[in-house]
């Protein structure tokens, strides 16, 4: 009985050795996802007003949680069924983060307020806050559940490859992808709140000495560092669009061999992009068209 007993500690022992190995090295393979990750979400969890902010990066946190729980079943079914059925959601979601990134720079270069119209489009924004909060929390969460997929794939080829047991895998994926969103949401929530910690440091010390000084730093750095979150953002989209299409497209993958990669992912996102905004211009016009008949 006691010898059972033991036999069951020394392989729970050894389990727990495989996931903390495996989840070390899955976690490094989903690092760059993981970075362009932060830099889309921080952006999307930015320019709400002051007290809204933490509500939101909560909701955007819980809707990551409940992604995850819908990708990882689904994940490890289909890598059973039918495999070639993930690099087709994966292609699917890379075309909807390249339109993504894509609009953003059009709304940029083409669709700017004029200095006329601020005032208007501020009242107007006003007026509509709560629609727009939970337009840029659906946005905020179905971009994340996009992203999710890839770090879950990635964690997923990273066990598989090492040909491990599929406990093993199941729980190392699942401790991967907690740690991404815990990880990820916790990094954002530290740079949303930059400027109520630089309050707090400005009246503890009386706004004098470092302390003052670090917080009147970090009050003027945080709408640098929401531009700056705003175009690595934006540029994060296209870069994961375009590798996903460079890793799943086989014709890509072997194309333009002399490029570096960085390029060639940023050159497949914009194409790719390019084609799913005028795919959707078209069809919102044929839509509108059928509509009015």
């Amino acid at each position: 009985m006691a010898s059972g007993f033991f036999a069951i500690l020394d392989d729970i022992a050894a389990l727990m050795d495989d996931v903390a190995v495996t989840t070390k090295m899955a976690t490094q393979k989903t690092a760059g996802i993981l970075g362009d990750d932060l830099a889309v979400n921080a952006e999307k969890a930015t320019g709400f007003l002051s007290s809204r902010e933490i509500p939101v990066l909560w909701a955007i946190t819980k809707g990551s949680f409940i992604n995850k729980l819908i990708i990882l079943p689904i994940a490890f079914l289909l890598n059973w069924l039918y495999k070639p059925a993930i690099e087709i959601i994966l292609i699917l979601g890379g075309f909807y983060l390249a339109f993504e990134g894509i609009e953003k720079i059009i709304e940029f270069l083409f669709h700017r307020a004029k200095k006329g119209h601020e005032v208007v489009a501020e009242s107007n924004e006003n007026e509509d806050s709560e629609v727009s909060e939970k337009s840029k929390i659906k946005s905020a969460i179905t971009t994340d559940f996009i992203l999710s997929i890839e770090i879950v794939i990635i964690a997923l080829g990273t066990v598989i490859q090492e040909n491990h047991p599929l406990i093993t895998q199941i729980v190392t994926v699942t401790l991967v992808s907690f740690l991404a969103t815990v990880g990820v949401y916790g990094i954002v929530a530290l740079i949303v709140r930059m400027d109520d910690a630089g309050f707090k440091l400005i009246k503890k010390s009386n706004d004098n000495g470092f302390f003052g000084k670090l917080g009147h730093l970090l009050v003027k750095a945080l709408p640098i560092v929401i531009r700056i979150l705003g175009v690595v953002g934006t540029i994060a989209l296209i870069l994961v669009s375009g590798g996903i299409f460079s890793h799943n497209i086989h014709y890509l993958h072997d194309l333009l061999p002399a490029w570096p990669d960085i390029l060639k992912e940023f050159t497949f996102g914009i194409v790719g992009g390019l084609l799913a905004v005028a795919l959707f211009t078209i069809g919102k016009k044929v839509y509108n068209l059928a509509m009015r008949k």
